[in-house]
């Protein structure tokens, strides 16, 4: 199977849908933060590995405790994937902080300080 083909694409979005719903839903875990987003997941051709994006609103620390909160029950999320998804192998899951929701919403303060600073001269 190719890294761009339809059938990964398809697996890749059904792959974020479950993964969201098992976070929002299933996981108890105090750290993870109630705004945690799954951005994208980009699951390998032999379905063995699989990278989660996960964005998290709030301070440093709170995104630490999310990360480290999901990579403790991954485990727990892997039986439900497997459980919600016939896939021939369950990918092992490797959660990683995506910080570019963060970064777009920053950037676009500062162009409308600038635009606003542009208007007032």
């Amino acid at each position: 199977m190719r890294k761009n083909s339809v059938k990964n694409t398809r697996i890749n979005s059904e792959v974020k849908k479950e993964l969201s719903r098992i976070i929002r839903d299933e996981i108890k875990d105090p750290r993870i933060a109630p705004m945690t987003t799954v951005v994208e997941t980009i699951v390998a051709p032999d379905l063995k590995s699989c990278k989660a994006y996960i964005s998290v609103l709030g301070a440093d620390e709170v995104k630490e405790d999310t990360i480290t909160g999901l990579k403790s029950a991954s485990g727990y999320i892997r039986k439900e994937l497997a459980r919600s998804i016939n896939l021939r192998n369950t990918p092992v899951i490797e959660f990683i902080l995506d910080e570019s929701i963060e970064y777009g919403v920053n950037m676009t303060k500062k162009i409308d300080e600038i635009v606003g600073e542009d208007n007032d001269e």
